[in-house]
């Protein structure tokens, strides 16, 4: 299975909170054969995040040490551009082939390129931001898990 991380996942690892092992325990994370993928946008967020907040040392070089036990995807092929545009125009309910039930969603321009990355990379997105869930199966696969309840 491929999973992707999301920003927020990152930093609950950073962080070792209790969630991370409930998610280890769950999708059997970092044992072969899954893949653990996240996007050198997710990087990009967590060392504004640690910017923004003076983290310590030890965290901010926590960050780069992700890519010991997961692949960064730092290239957006064309696949990733289209299926950007195609989560975009859905969301908006623009998409004619894939009607948006409801009312049209403004996601994040970084939740795009996640969202798009995930889905091309055929992996289950683990995170805990409700603004992926209306593309559960439409796109990928979204694992979201409320904080607040771990």
């Amino acid at each position: 299975m491929n999973y992707f991380l999301d920003t927020n996942i990152l930093v609950l690892y950073l962080r070792q909170h209790s969630l991370v092992k409930n998610l280890r325990e769950i999708f059997h994370l970092e044992i072969s054969p899954n893949e653990l993928f996240t996007s050198a946008i997710c990087i990009g967020e967590l060392k504004s995040l640690a910017l923004q907040n003076k983290w310590g040392i030890k965290r901010t070089l926590a960050i780069d040490g992700l890519r010991n036990f997961m692949i960064v995807v730092d290239e957006l092929e064309e696949m990733v551009l289209e299926r950007y545009a195609e989560i975009d125009a859905f969301s908006q309910g623009r998409l004619e082939e894939k009607p948006l039930t409801g009312s049209s969603r403004n996601m994040g321009k970084n939740d795009l390129w996640i969202a798009a990355t995930a889905s091309i990379l055929n992996a289950t997105l683990i995170t805990t931001d409700k603004d992926f869930q209306h593309l559960h199966t439409h796109f990928l696969e979204v694992a979201y898990f409320d904080i607040n309840q771990n």
